[in-house]
């Protein structure tokens, strides 16, 4: 910007200059001019009037001594005449009147330049600078994903065998919940470098949510060939204590996690892991599985933070519930990976009930429920106190709410 403004004075100053200067040009020739001509009849007069001495001279009218004093005087009178500037009066109105045409010039110039540049240049940008560029602003979570999704698209047409490029699609496809699509792409990957450990272990969490985190005999396949190839690939690992997590196989998942931070992998992130493991110590060392009590836990004092969830029975399945049964309820984000956020659980025979969902309940990631703007409620009445739905149990869901809100959830489909 102060180049361009630099560039802007420049012309304006040569703009200027071009009227200007030959107005001053041109006032030292009037004035050398006047000065010529004052001269030359000084000198006329002075020539005239010397004449006029001579004949009166010769004439005998005056003698030598006057003739010699008025001669003197004339000569006095001319010398004076030649350094007089002028009538002062005379060149100063001269002046005024020859500059008006040049000040007429400059204020049509500056007034023109004025008018151009807030018409074709970048005067509103400048009265009313906008704000830092960002390219995501006004886009939700969604939005901005499906971006990336179409970058990455875009870059694998381009470069189809850019193995790299596939590979990072493949995670954009889980991120999005596109899992048939992440599993084409890693399969590509594959065909380019051939298959590998790393390769294996994000293909077969992708078919996991996509089974919607049921570990299927396939999935198992898929993992126990990645573990032969590379018993310390962390994907696979993450994935095995995932779900030994969600099974209430706390001890198995602490062991895998452990494994994966004694390996010393730079490529992993050993806070989330850290604090994972803590929070299947903790759910460890309950007398049930993997979630906090509902009744134990403190209550957040920020209802912005918070989804607070009436939960009651459908009344033709009322007779499907025994006091003995547990309900689980958990949160998870309806962007990205199904990863639950907060989870609780409450004895049947409270029903029905409201539960709050909040940070104190978390399952101990990085993300918390107050890290996002939307989730997805589940509630599961299980029979054998597991939170994996199995045949028998009564499932419920709230497809999306957001996070500081509150709304109804009716446990109404049978599990079979």
């Amino acid at each position: 910007m102060t180049t361009f403004w630099m560039f802007i004075a420049l012309v304006v100053l040569i703009g200027l200059i071009m009227i200007w200067a030959p107005h001053f040009r041109q006032q030292k020739l009037l004035q050398a001019e006047e000065t010529g001509v004052r001269k030359q009849t000084n000198l006329e007069l002075f020539a005239e009037r010397l004449t006029i001495l001579e004949k009166e001279l010769h004439d005998e009218l005056l003698d030598q001594v006057e003739f010699e004093a008025l001669k003197k005087e004339l000569e006095i009178n001319l010398l004076q005449d030649m350094q007089q500037k002028g009538d002062d009066s005379l060149d100063v109105a001269i002046k005024s009147k020859s500059a008006l045409w040049p000040v007429f010039m400059t204020i049509c110039l500056l007034a023109i330049s004025g008018y151009f540049y807030q018409q074709l240049g970048a005067y509103n940008e400048i009265t009313n600078p906008p704000q830092a560029s960002n390219p995501h602003q006004g886009m939700d979570a969604a939005q901005i994903m499906a971006q990336r999704v179409q970058m990455m698209e875009a870059r694998v047409q381009a470069q189809p065998d850019d193995s790299q490029a596939w590979f990072s699609l493949g995670h954009a496809y889980v991120s999005a919940n596109k899992y048939d699509e992440a599993v084409t792409a890693f399969d590509k990957v594959m065909e380019l470098v051939g298959t590998h450990a790393e390769l294996l272990g994000p293909k077969a969490t992708a078919l996991y949510y996509k089974a919607d985190q049921q570990m299927t005999p396939a999935i198992q396949a898929i993992i126990d060939q990645s573990l032969a190839l590379d018993p310390q690939d962390p994907s696979t690992l993450l994935l095995v204590g995932m779900n030994a997590f969600f099974t209430a196989h706390f001890d198995k998942a602490i062991d895998v996690w452990q494994m994966i931070l004694d390996s010393d992998r730079d490529d992993v992130d050993r806070t989330a892991l850290m604090n994972a493991i803590a929070s299947a110590k903790m759910r460890l060392g309950e007398d049930t599985s993997a979630m906090p009590n509902d009744t134990n836990h403190k209550a957040v004092t920020s209802n912005a933070k918070t989804v607070a969830i009436e939960i009651s029975i459908a009344p033709e399945l009322a007779d499907k519930v025994a006091d003995t049964d547990t309900i689980f309820i958990f949160a998870r984000s309806t962007q990205g990976p199904k990863i639950p956020l907060a989870a609780t659980k409450i004895s049947a025979r409270s029903l029905p009930t409201t539960i709050t969902l909040d940070d104190s309940t978390s399952m101990g990631g990085d993300v918390t429920l107050s890290s996002v703007q939307e989730v997805e409620i589940i509630a599961i009445l299980s029979k054998n106190n597991s939170v994996k739905p199995q045949s028998g149990d009564v499932k419920g869901t709230i497809k999306a709410i957001k996070v500081g809100d509150n709304a109804a959830l009716t446990l109404d489909t049978l599990v079979q």
